[in-house]
């Protein structure tokens, strides 16, 4: 790794991690590997360790780093877990979670977007995902659904006004799911656990996302 990148990611764990409450060690090691700047377009490599959202194109955005994390720490992924990723964006994302999940399944309405980041993710070495170009706000399509019938886990990576239903169908029994739910504007982070087919409702903090435009989302 370039030096300048080096020391760039050493203070991105220590004050915009570690700093801001990420403690789960394996979150913090899979953040210190995976190499941001491979994610991010030419003109913006610089900023790659900065704590805050790049344009990837589409009028799309590379979440910040502490974000990343944060969203990460809270679904608690095991090496057993079956991830679905809604918003594959530029792939850093999924290079996370592939990192901590037994696969991730990750959809993406644009298909340049699919492309260029599974280009990046195959060049990585990154083997357990699985893309799909669509609405994401329909959820995984079924007929490719893991063979349990659901996911353990669902990370949504763009605003919604609420969680798509179709999407709760497809989360696991005590299974986690974690979303920016709101308008246009500001969202607020929400994570929820399922039990007995309820969902228990957390809200973290406000966070800016992109629309996620769909059937059950935002209109163009």
């Amino acid at each position: 790794m370039d030096q300048k990148f080096a020391k760039a990611k050493e203070r991105m764990l220590r004050w915009d991690l570690r700093g801001r409450g990420i403690t789960d060690p394996r979150v913090l090691a899979v953040m210190a590997d995976v190499p941001r700047e491979e994610f991010i377009p030419t003109s913006y490599r610089s900023q790659a360790y900065n704590d805050g959202p790049l344009p990837i194109g589409l009028n799309q955005t590379i979440s910040q780093p502490y974000i990343v994390a944060l969203m990460t720490q809270e679904l608690r992924i095991d090496p057993d877990c079956e991830v679905l990723e809604i918003g594959t964006g530029s792939g850093y994302q999924t290079a996370v979670l592939s990192k901590l999940a037994k696969k991730v399944h990750t959809v993406e309405r644009f298909s340049d977007l699919t492309e260029s980041a599974r280009k990046v993710l195959d060049r990585l070495g990154f083997g357990n995902i699985e893309y799909y170009v669509g609405d994401g706000s329909c959820g995984w399509p079924a007929k490719r659904l893991p063979p349990s019938g659901c996911f353990d886990r669902i990370m949504i990576t763009a605003a919604l006004p609420e969680i798509p239903e179709p999407v709760l169908k497809q989360l696991a029994g005590d299974g986690l799911i974690i979303a920016p739910i709101g308008g246009a504007g500001v969202q607020e982070l929400v994570v929820c656990e399922k039990k007995a087919n309820r969902l228990m409702e957390r809200a973290i903090c406000d966070v800016r996302f992109v629309k996620l435009v769909g059937e059950y989302g935002f209109d163009q």
